[in-house]
């Protein structure tokens, strides 16, 4: 490409080695920008680096480590140049009751969804002032509409909304651009593990048919660079989730009639409603970072 508002210009994106964060680069990357991937797993993000025709630089970081962020973001400076666009993607999911949920890890989803997409943007922000650059928050339907058995996700997803909308307001005469990205159940790694457990399937399952389908990652990540690309304020992923915003007052106690009554079924016939665990391979590569750091909460420094 050698045309295009992203051409030569740096784009961060956390939560980069695999997934969403993978095929978004990989898109960006046709568009003409230069990457930075930052997250877990080195191997897996130089390899996402290498795989695509523009320069690229993969960054081992924990997004809830804001000393490491602010290094990376030096070494981002000096290797491609001052990041104009900044994707906050990374985040963590486990599954099950609130009641039944261990405590750190609760926390944890918290921290890397929230506290970190908000070191993301400390870290960068110096960079996006001086480009007159885009910060896209990755939300969620969960930020409109929680759901049972995911209420750290939910709670999560809802104060990452919130931050996006006061960064917007607090950034503007900077020259700054903020957006969000609303997004139904994607074909990552971690709907796939949800998936295998009963009751958060059966629970998916039982909503109106457009609210349970799952969309290709292509789809998504399609319709997430050319939010990048426009600087949109938001960007729903299915279009219809627009809905989701004006209806918000009713759905707390549409999901709380419909889950009542699975809840109660699942309950009744036995299944299982303990809590999951931090879902797929990213959530593992999170709880391997803890295991083997020093940084802060026991992660590795970035």
């Amino acid at each position: 490409m050698h045309d295009g508002p992203l051409v030569n210009r740096t784009v961060v994106i956390t939560g980069a080695a695999r997934g969403l964060g993978a095929a978004l680069a990989r898109d960006l990357a046709r568009r003409g920008a230069r990457l930075a991937l930052l997250g877990h797993e080195r191997e897996a993000l130089e390899e996402v680096a290498r795989s695509v025709p523009v320069p690229a630089l993969g960054e081992e970081v924990d997004v809830t480590d804001g000393a490491g962020l602010c290094r990376a973001a030096r070494r981002v400076r000096a290797a491609l140049g001052p990041a104009s666009v900044v994707v906050a993607n990374a985040g963590i999911a486990e599954g099950g009751p609130f009641a039944a949920s261990d405590p750190d890890r609760w926390r944890r989803v918290i921290d890397v969804n929230l506290t970190g997409s908000a070191l993301t943007a400390r870290a960068f922000l110096p960079d996006l002032r001086e480009t007159a650059g885009y910060y896209l928050q990755v939300a969620s339907l969960a930020s409109c509409a929680a759901a049972p058995m995911m209420s750290a996700y939910c709670a999560s997803k809802a104060g990452v909304e919130a931050f996006a909308h006061a960064l917007r307001a607090e950034e503007a005469h900077h020259g700054v651009a903020v957006g969000i990205a609303y997004m139904n159940w994607t074909d990552t790694d971690m709907i796939r593990a949800a998936d295998r457990y009963r009751a958060l399937r059966e629970l998916r399952g039982h909503m109106p048919p457009p609210a349970r389908r799952v969309h290709s990652v292509e789809r998504v990540t399609a319709r997430l660079a050319r939010a990048v690309e426009d600087r949109r304020t938001a960007v729903y992923v299915p279009g219809w989730l627009r809905l989701a915003q004006v209806s918000r007052a009713a759905l707390p106690a549409l999901v709380l009639r419909a889950s009542r009554r699975r809840l109660n079924a699942l309950a009744a016939a036995g299944v299982p409603l303990g809590d999951t665990g931090l879902l797929g391979a990213g959530g593992r590569a999170d709880e391997a970072a803890a295991d083997t750091g020093a940084g802060p909460g026991g992660r590795p420094p970035g």
